[in-house]
């Protein structure tokens, strides 16, 4: 495997028609891919902890417990997130019509990734939440601190490696969502390999866009792992 990667790669940096054609249209792409993600991973990762927090502190016995408000919000994530991306991003079509005017684009495939990206990461904020040690929360409520200010002060930063590495992960399947975008001519990499590598019958485009995929994902997954470790140093 690793040796098709490489002589994708070397035929990519000699061909003719990778360097007239094809490299300017994997920049474009990779743009493309960049601002999906970006943009998926800023509002849908905010949108994402505000619902995990709302899921968490809604809980029975919790800072702002509220059963009616807990089991909805639940029952709503548990019924989109279970969806395969690309089913949801063709239901969501109508709706994303609507909302931004064309089912066609970055912007247009971003819309339903901002939803999904929000379902997925409540969840994993609300899992990480769950492990914070209570003992901490109910001292800080037996001092008179108030329920945001524990939030804020203690229950996210208590909280904060592992929710790094957490966002990490989400980033992993955001870049998978904007791959499966391109079957909906989303663009970025998936609409790159899909046009160029799999309907020409060109392996070394696909193999091109795997490889810096991959690059993409792991330096995101090393700085993450870095500042999680430093965070936990500090805590400890």
């Amino acid at each position: 495997m690793m040796s098709s990667f490489q002589d994708a790669l070397i035929f990519a940096a000699t061909d003719a028609q990778w360097q007239k054609s094809l490299i300017p249209k994997l920049i474009q792409a990779f743009g493309e891919t960049l601002y999906m993600v970006s943009t998926t991973i800023l509002i849908g990762g905010i949108l994402g902890l505000v619902l995990g927090l709302a899921l968490y502190t809604t809980r029975r016995g919790n800072l702002f417990e509220n059963v009616v408000v807990y089991q909805v919000l639940n029952v709503v994530v548990n019924i989109i997130r279970p969806i395969p991306f690309i089913i949801f991003l063709t239901a969501v079509r109508p709706l994303t019509i609507s909302v931004v005017g064309t089912s066609i684009g970055t912007v247009a495939a971003g819309f339903p990734m901002i939803i999904f990206c929000t379902v997925a990461t409540s969840r994993i904020v609300e899992q990480n939440l769950v492990s914070a040690d209570p003992g901490i929360i109910e001292a800080a409520r037996s001092m008179g601190a108030s329920r945001l200010r524990i939030i804020a002060q203690i229950l996210i930063p208590e909280c904060l490696a592992p929710l790094i590495l957490g966002y990490a992960f989400i980033f992993v399947a955001v870049v998978d969502m904007s791959a499966m975008a391109g079957t909906v001519a989303g663009g970025g990499l998936g609409d790159f390999a899909l046009q160029y590598g799999y309907r020409e019958m060109d392996d070394s485009v696909t193999l091109v866009a795997i490889v810096v995929i991959i690059i993409l994902v792991q330096l995101v997954q090393q700085v993450a792992n870095i500042v999680a470790k430093r965070l936990l140093k500090k805590r400890g």
